[in-house]
Formats: C-alpha cells, structure tokens, sequence
C-alpha cells in the first residue's frame, strides 16, 4: 500500500505510482524512467509515464515522440502512446522553443493536472520522472497521491551521492518507501575494445552509498 502524506487521493485506475528521482541534474534519471517503463510493458504490464520534469522534459524524446499535443475526450487529456506506454509531459502541452517559467504553486496545479485531468485508464503502473533535486514537485507528488516507491538515480561521483543523500532524506520525511538504487554511468566499454573498461568518473559509489543507508541496489 502506498504511504506518503495522509488525506492523500488515488488516482482512478492506477495501481501503483512509482517514482524516479536523483538529487542533481544529467545522472540520466529520464533514461531510467523511460526504460522501466518500456520494461515493464514488455513484461504484460499496462503502464504509464508522467514526465514532471518540467523545467527540462525530455521523456517524449527518450519515446520517439514529436511535438503534437494530446486530443481530449470528456474534459480529460488522452495521454500519447509509444512502445507500449502512455505518455504525458510539458513538452507536449508547450511549444519547444519556450522556457518554462514557472513557480512553486504554478507546478503543484501542473501535478495535479497530469494527475487529475489526464485519462490514464487502467494502468498497473504509472512512472513519475521527477525534476533534479528535492523541491515542489516531489513535496506536491507526496501530498496528493500515494507513492508506492521511489527509485533513486546517481552516478559514481561524490557530487551526486551527496545529492541522492538529500533525495532519500525527502522520501524518507514524507514516509515513501525506497525501491532501491541505481547507479548509471557506472563505466564506458570502448566499442573497438569491448574488453577494455573505463570507470571514467570513479567506481563502487552507488553500492556502498546503498549500503551504507540499508537500501536495495539495483545495479550499475
């Protein structure tokens, strides 16, 4: 059962709400988001995936899908559909060439909508791909639905591990179980050398990270 703040609403149909989430920007959050999703769908599953990074919302890229904005049915968006899954983000509701300027309380209503007036159906899964850091729209994400899980990004570096710290701590207050931990970018195999392997920005961080806060890894 999810947790998160009480007096919180399901969202109609959806079973389980998961969410993808690292402390700092460029660890490839999106990528793993993206291709949980598809996953998952290739496993049987019906699933979907809110893009609320919407500061820089790249999910309709990562999915092959051009700027067209979704149709809508009864008052609700129809979320796009590609590799099996349902899609919504920012990038399909605002042209590519504007930057999104936007504030705390603007990006709750923008949670809530993808949450509230999209027509998701019946999904097994919903994927959130949180924006970098540990601000509004997590806190919004928590307060209005129950999240299952959250799965937390980062690479090697201490940089990023100390920004994945501030990512548990927030789940952790507002009472969301961690999944686990994944790390990417954990090393680059030269395609003329496959049997050569550079750890280009350090190795072993994300296992000892997880570890050392008693959670799951998940792999590198």
């Amino acid at each position: 059962k999810g947790r998160g703040i009480a007096n919180n609403v399901a969202v109609p149909g959806v079973k389980n709400i998961i969410a993808v989430s690292s402390g700092k920007g460029g660890v490839g959050k999106s990528t793993v988001a993206v291709n949980l999703a598809v996953a998952l769908s290739l496993q049987g599953a019906k699933v979907g995936i809110m893009d609320a990074d919407v500061y820089g919302p790249n999910v309709p890229l990562m999915l092959g899908v051009g700027f067209h904005q979704p149709e809508v049915e009864n008052g609700q968006l129809k979320p796009i559909e590609a590799h099996g899954v349902k899609m919504i983000s920012m990038a399909v509701l605002a042209p590519p060439d504007k930057p999104m300027v936007l504030r705390g309380p603007m990006l709750h209503g923008i949670v809530r909508q993808f949450l509230s007036d999209v027509n998701w159906g019946e999904l097994d899964y919903l994927v959130v791909d949180m924006p970098p850091g540990t601000g509004d729209v997590q806190l919004s994400l928590a307060q209005l639905v129950p999240v299952q899980g959250a799965i937390l990004v980062t690479t090697p570096q201490n940089v990023s591990l100390a920004d994945v710290r501030r990512a548990l701590a927030m789940f952790e207050q507002v009472a969301v179980p961690v999944i686990g931990l994944v790390e990417n970018m954990s090393y680059f195999i030269p395609p003329d050398m496959p049997e050569k392997r550079y750890d280009i920005f350090g190795s072993g961080g994300g296992s000892k990270f997880a570890d050392k806060f008693n959670i799951p890894f998940l792999g590198e």
